[in-house]
């Protein structure tokens, strides 16, 4: 059912009422125009360009004046003053950071406004005309022809807006306001172990659609019938009631009608007996096809079922021992965001090398490249939400944000074979307020998502009396389907040499994850094996770490933190790290440092493969 959230409950003069639209689903493969290249950008640190002198925001305003910079105001005549120009303004690559694109904005955070002019050459009256984001961080004000669309907060999940009325063929202009200062109430909240990259750091594109069309779909394997295709679809427009949909698969032969119920909604039911089902060693995909008579998509989706059983997790029924590595959305080679197909084939490929099976995408929703791309390479995929160490637990907007950035990824990525785990968080401090926080997202992940697993990345600690002994004392443990936990015995304390004395007791019958440990390391740097910062010291780790783990008997797969380099503002040694978490296994040169090779030949001997 289309539902539209309002954000703002008045009408302005310079705006019609606006609402954050449901997402399109796979806009990923439907023909659109793309806004990507060079946008004029002005820098705002004050926000004059938003608010007042009074600090009253501009578009809240009967009269907003030629100071509104969403109006893209030009002079009248040489009497007129307006006090900025977007057309002599410098620009910016999108998509793109603007930290790492211009010196003078490495550490900026605040508000820096877009503006890019565009036409529709063959506009047509009859269609809808929707403007999607892949990702802007973190606020986005998004205008077009001085008119204002709507608002979005997150910086990593996609959004769009319908701009049918406000369009003509030539001289239209965009403008964004993009705010990416962080606050205690937000997700992620101020203190981060990552670069806070600002700027529209995906793709925009203009899709043309049909007055009706189908909005969102989902096709999985059912869980409980592996011959059995199951899903639903959902129309949008005013012909959405009573109408057919036709579902094509040929490469099963296979060809499906379905018709909409009142509120232009469908269920879908399919038997596939021949179906190939979807593995790392053989990741099948078929090309599937929904149309009516005024709209076709299509996708390429491969099917398989996930599930537990006690301590092993299970790919189509069969144990598997996930052989990963965590990733962040970096490209260290040239430098900032990660954003394109080829920035992900370097990262997926280093992980393909490495002997992986799966990768963690931390510690937010990555750009749809990845899990794209792991579709193709069979390689499983956890995904997650920036719920990061300290969040304001009790502020119920705080939930909702968690909880929004939560459905706007499951909605993104809920047909890809890939993606096994949603994770609802990382290394967050125990409370009542908490265990609810994630307890509910955890429930609302399920009503959404039934087919896949659940996890955290929680944290260990020594047994009282004993400090070889490593415990999980986590009551949200008993609500995730895979208890996962970071550790890092011989970096943060404890010494690599007493490794092999330690063992962790985990009380519960469930598969476990060991989703960080790692030492940090200068590329290039050699030494003694005790020595710091050395390449032999991060060495040593893994070598004491990986048969210490190994002897957990509920281990299920790990992903070492990380596969490379990534900026930090929290790490400013100026010999060993110069603003960089040096925990990657390989440089922000791309040069591979001793340990990747040890973890390889780990994973070359270990595990199994459905």
């Amino acid at each position: 059912m289309k539902k539209l959230i309002p954000l703002l409950l008045m009408l302005l003069a310079s705006t019609q009422l606006f609402s954050q639209e449901n997402l399109l689903q796979n806009a990923y493969s439907r023909d659109g125009s793309t806004l990507n290249g060079r946008w004029n950008y002005i820098l705002d640190p004050y926000e004059s360009g938003f608010y007042n002198y009074r600090r009253e925001p501009h578009d809240q305003s009967e009269n907003p004046g030629a100071g509104a910079y969403f109006l893209n105001s030009k002079p009248k005549d040489e009497t007129d003053r307006v006090e900025y120009d977007f057309d002599v303004a410098p620009t910016l690559v999108v998509p793109g950071d603007w930290n790492s694109q211009k010196e003078n904005l490495l550490y900026y955070e605040g508000t820096l406004w877009y503006k890019k002019s565009f036409d529709i050459p063959d506009f047509d009256a009859k269609k809808r005309y929707y403007l999607h984001f892949g990702a802007v961080n973190y606020f986005a004000d998004v205008y077009v022809n001085g008119k204002k669309l709507g608002t979005h907060r997150g910086g990593f999940t996609p959004f769009n807006f319908e701009m049918t009325e406000l369009l003509k063929a030539k001289d239209n202009f965009v403008i964004v306001r993009v705010d990416n200062k962080r606050a205690a109430d937000e997700v992620p909240t101020v203190s981060t172990d990552w670069w806070n990259y600002g700027g529209i750091t995906r793709g925009v594109t203009i899709y043309e659609l049909s007055q009706t069309f189908i909005e969102d779909y989902n096709l999985q394997l059912d869980t409980k019938n592996p011959s059995l295709l199951t899903g639903s679809l959902q129309l949008n427009g005013p012909a959405k009631a009573d109408t057919r949909v036709e579902i094509s698969i040929p490469g099963l032969k296979i060809k499906k009608s379905v018709t909409t119920d009142a509120e232009g909604f469908a269920t879908i039911e399919i038997p596939a007996k021949k179906l190939v089902r979807w593995t790392t060693t053989n990741p099948k995909r078929y090309a599937v096809t929904l149309s009516t008579d005024s709209d076709e998509i299509s996708d390429t989706i491969g099917f398989r079922n996930i599930a537990t059983k006690g301590s092993d997790i299970l790919l189509n029924k069969d144990k598997i021992f996930l052989k990963g590595i965590s990733i962040h959305e970096e490209n260290v080679m040239r430098g900032g965001r990660a954003y394109s197909m080829e920035d992900a084939r370097v990262l997926l490929g280093w992980a393909k090398e490495l002997g992986c099976n799966f990768v963690r995408l931390a510690h937010y929703p990555h750009n749809e490249n990845m899990v794209r791309l792991a579709d193709e390479l069979g390689l499983l995929v956890w995904e997650e939400i920036p719920v990061y160490w300290t969040i304001d637990w009790e502020n119920s907007k705080t939930y909702n944000r968690a909880e929004t950035q939560l459905k706007e990824v499951i909605a993104r990525d809920k047909n890809r074979a890939s993606v096994i785990i949603w994770s609802m968080a990382n290394e967050t401090p125990q409370s009542d307020a908490r265990l609810k926080f994630l307890t509910d997202l955890a429930n609302t992940t399920k009503s959404l998502d039934s087919t896949r697993l659940i996890t955290a990345a929680l944290e260990d600690h020594p047994s009282e009396g004993n400090k070889d002994k490593m415990v999980i004392e986590d009551k949200f443990a008993e609500v995730v389907d895979i208890v996962s936990f970071n550790q890092y015995y011989g970096w943060y304390g404890g010494a690599i040499e007493n490794l092999k004395n330690i063992r962790w007791e985990i009380d519960i019958d469930k598969p476990v994850i060991i989703s960080e440990f790692g030492a940090a390391a200068l590329q290039g740097n050699h030494g003694n094996k005790t020595e710091m910062w050395t390449e032999e010291n991060q060495e040593y780790l893994y070598e004491e770490t990986l048969p210490t783990l190994a002897k957990i008997p509920q281990l299920s797969g790990m992903t070492p933190w990380i596969l490379t380099d990534f900026r930090s503002p929290r790490r400013m040694h100026d010999v060993y790290q110069n603003g960089y978490n040096r925990k990657g296994l390989i440089s922000e040169t791309g040069d591979k440092k001793k340990a990747f090779y040890t973890l390889q030949d780990f994973y070359d001997g270990f595990g199994n493969e459905p």
